[in-house]
């Protein structure tokens, strides 16, 4: 509403309308002079909804006086911010639309900021407003409705994992965190990793665009307990968010790796507050990590997930499988060629062989499921099979003769079962032994045949001679 009186009204009151849209690739040229803009020419752009502002009017500054004007004029956002810190203001949130609009408001300086703003999207800077504006149109009448049209920037963030290198728990994996600079411009980033309980830090390296950021330099790494877990925080310093302002709409990746020490399906995802609006907001005790149950302001990425089960081994007579077979040493290959040959077996924090029990039971715990592969399925012909060795057989059985391939795929449970059959040493049967009872009985018949060859021999001598 614009006011055809050349001098403002003291009994006026004043609204002020936000429309909240996604800071568009391109300039769009439109005016921002206090009016409403035809819908017609906001055609194109994406309204954004769940945005709060809360205004604050700034003490001291009495709009109805020429004084009240230059003091306005003079003061700077750091000035209003400080000048307001005190003051409650009021505050609402955009609708679908993106609108949202204040009703009688007392007339003054406004101090205007966002004071929360959904995942993924940066926080447009606060700004200051004069309830009423001088009309553009005319110049000679006060506009008590004013307009505003703050524009903010959208990021989304991608993370994936590379694991493929990771055969068993103890192994690393790397996690990529992917996020863009906003196209806007920076007042802060932060990236937030809550890790599950399984997984422990180990580094995290930053580079924005072809650029490669220093730690300690262009961010900093903190990695306090959280209920539990290990939250990695990874935060641009002053010298690193020069660097990305000067990369505006790059992307910014954490390449972050952890170690792997505990089984089962791992899932993990990491929060990105890309303006010092959200870092200050963040909450550093959540102990559940990503978007919480509800959130519809939150956007998370499906987050990835490695996966590490466990193999029990059964050791059993080969002729009754209710005879457990205790001290039967195993290790386990990636290849069946390292099996054959006995190189390269797969160490679980720093275990590379594994007996069986008095219950003929041995459990290998921590190996890559064989159809998961970073984060997504693997089709058959690309599955990692696991090859088991018996390198020292149970006492009285004999060693078996070929690894054992076998495969860990299980999604319900994390235990698999493998049994393997030993059969008796020399296959049960009683092998020939030098000095037993066969022998015996083979030298007691030559003797017995010498003494008669020698008796016969006797014989015809005699015979001969009386002959």
């Amino acid at each position: 509403m614009a006011n055809a009186a050349t001098t403002i009204d003291p009994t006026e009151s004043a609204s002020l309308t936000i429309h909240k849209y996604e800071q568009p690739t391109t300039a769009t040229g439109l005016p921002n002079d206090g009016r409403e803009l035809d819908p017609s020419v906001l055609a194109g752009l994406t309204a954004l909804p769940g945005v709060e502002f809360t205004a604050k009017q700034v003490p001291g500054i009495d709009l109805t006086t020429n004084a009240g004007w230059e003091a306005a004029a003079d003061m700077t956002s750091a000035e209003a911010a400080a000048a307001v810190a005190s003051v409650t203001g009021v505050s609402g949130t955009t609708a679908a639309d993106g609108t949202l609009t204040f009703s009688g408001l007392p007339l003054g300086l406004y101090y205007v900021a966002e004071t929360y703003v959904p995942m993924g999207v940066t926080a447009a800077a606060p700004f200051l407003v004069t309830l009423p504006l001088t009309d553009p149109v005319d110049n000679a009448s006060w506009m008590y409705d004013v307009h505003v049209y703050p524009k903010n920037s959208t990021t989304h963030t991608d993370k994936t994992i590379q694991d493929e290198d990771a055969v068993a728990v103890g192994d690393d994996v790397l996690w990529q965190i992917t996020s863009t600079i906003p196209v806007g411009g920076t007042d802060g980033f932060k990236m937030v990793d809550l890790l599950d309980a399984r997984l422990t830090y180990k580094s995290v390296a930053v580079r924005i665009g072809a650029t490669t950021l220093t730690e300690g330099t262009h961010y900093t790494v903190t990695t306090p307990d959280v209920g539990g877990r290990t939250q990695v925080s990874v935060q641009l310093t002053a010298a690193g968010l020069a660097i990305a302002n000067d990369n505006l709409g790059q992307a910014i990746v954490f390449d972050l790796t952890t170690t792997v020490v505990g089984t089962g399906e791992i899932a993990n995802e990491a929060d990105i507050y890309n303006n010092q609006t959200d870092i200050d907001n963040e909450d550093p005790s959540d102990t559940t990590g990503g978007c919480e149950p509800g959130d519809e302001d939150c956007e998370p990425t499906d987050p990835p997930v490695t996966k590490f089960g466990e193999l029990t081994i059964s050791k059993v007579d080969a002729t009754n499988s209710a005879t457990l077979l205790a001290g039967a040493v195993f290790q386990v290959y990636t290849s069946e060629s390292d099996a054959l040959s006995g190189t390269n077996p797969v160490t679980i924090n720093g275990v590379s062989s594994w007996t069986s029990g008095a219950d003929g039971k041995v459990s290998i715990s921590g190996l890559r499921y064989s159809n998961w592969e970073n984060g997504a399925e693997l089709p058959a012909a690309d599955w990692q099979h696991y090859w088991l060795v018996e390198t020292t057989a149970p006492a009285g059985y004999e060693l078996l003769a070929a690894p054992v391939q076998f495969d860990v795929t299980s999604n319900d449970a994390t235990v698999i079962d493998l049994t393997v059959e030993n059969v008796e040493a020399d296959a049960g049967f009683t092998l020939p032994l030098t000095g037993g009872s066969g022998i015996a009985l083979l030298m007691i018949g030559g003797t017995a045949l010498i003494v008669g060859a020698i008796m016969i021999g006797a014989r015809n001598r005699r015979a001969a001679v009386t002959a």
